[in-house]
């Protein structure tokens, strides 16, 4: 089954005076502003390609390593991604995740080979690999219910 899901922006000017509205079909969050500046600068509240990408590709992989976990019998009770994309000279060049999982019952190498293989089936991981370095970080930390004990 394929899905669709769209975005839309608005420019006005040039690139780097310029400014643009974003806006997505699903009305998740209501509309943003782009400029140059907030891609180059400081974002003033403003979001960017970048960011985007770095929110979809969290997202993405979130769900990928929770299912490679889960197909592996270690489902997990949480897991915390952070995505950060560079752009340099124009160019997006590195896409770095950090990722930190409370699994129970599964040691720091299962987890960070099951990292590495959600990085594999990961959608977004696969639209930009062989054009962006993806650099993984994954740490196992201590589970909330070993915690409790």
């Amino acid at each position: 089954m394929a899905a669709e899901r769209r975005a839309e922006v608005t420019w006005e000017g040039n690139l780097t005076h310029g400014s643009g509205r974003l806006k997505v079909d699903s009305g998740a969050f209501g509309e943003q502003a782009i400029t140059w500046a907030a891609r180059t600068e400081r974002p003033d509240g403003k979001t960017s390609p970048e960011e985007l990408l770095a929110a979809a590709h969290a997202g993405c992989y979130a769900m990928a390593l929770a299912h490679t976990l889960n197909q592996s019998g270690t489902p997990p009770e949480r897991l915390m991604v952070s995505a950060a994309y560079t752009l340099d000279q124009g160019k997006i060049t590195t896409a770095n995740l950090e990722v930190k999982g409370q699994v129970p019952g599964l040691d720091p190498a299962s987890f960070d080979q099951a990292a590495r293989k959600a990085g594999q089936t990961c959608p977004v991981s696969n639209a930009v690999r062989n054009n962006v370095q993806i650099h993984l970080n994954a740490r196992l930390e201590q589970s909330q219910a070993s915690e409790k004990r």
